[in-house]
């Protein structure tokens, strides 16, 4: 049996160098795949927030898992208060937790399209017992809620605190006053 050796005389500059660009190249690839998997879970976790067309407020509210009644139950324009009351408050809190800030929205006119929920686990026999709630301003959801009609009902967020909460970005802060101040 024979055997080969081969030997190569280098610098210790030269095999530094070589380790430096095999750990760059290492490093560089690794960042493009985690990149691209941090890219597509946030992708997955962003929420359209626009609501300006029936079809956008149909496919917001299907971000969440809801089937609704396609025609609103109730349309209104509502006037958000300037100043809270405790239970506006609250309702102001819940809004945060869900990455809506209506403090941005004090004073303003807003609409509020209201839908017949039709797939709230242990209501479907009962429909329209639960109704979903958004707050509209210039075509964009600024707030909402889920809720029960029932005696003994509930108000909570759009994932009805039985899904997992997607990450909403914030909204945007109105480009205008919506209160309608100078």
């Amino acid at each position: 049996m024979q055997m080969f050796v081969y030997s190569v005389k280098t610098s210790k500059v030269k095999l530094i160098t070589l380790c430096a660009a095999v750990a760059a190249l290492a490093g560089a690839l690794l960042w493009v795949l985690l990149g691209a998997r941090a890219s597509e879970a946030s992708q997955e976790a962003v929420i359209s927030y626009r609501a300006g067309s029936a079809q956008e407020r149909l496919a917001f509210i299907a971000q969440f898992g809801w089937q609704v009644a396609p025609d609103p139950v109730e349309v209104s324009e509502v006037i958000l208060p300037e100043v809270y009351d405790a239970a506006f408050a609250e309702y102001v809190e819940m809004n945060q937790a869900q990455g809506l800030d209506l403090t941005l929205y004090r004073g303003a006119r807003a609409k509020r399209w209201t839908y017949a929920v039709l797939n709230y686990p242990g209501f479907e026999d009962r429909p329209g017992t639960v109704e979903l709630n958004l707050l509209i301003y210039d075509g964009r959801v600024i707030g909402g809620d889920l809720c029960s009609l029932e005696q003994d009902g509930f108000l909570c967020g759009f994932d009805g605190g039985l899904q997992a909460k997607p990450q909403p970005q914030t909204a945007a802060p109105p480009a205008t006053d919506p209160a309608g101040r100078s």
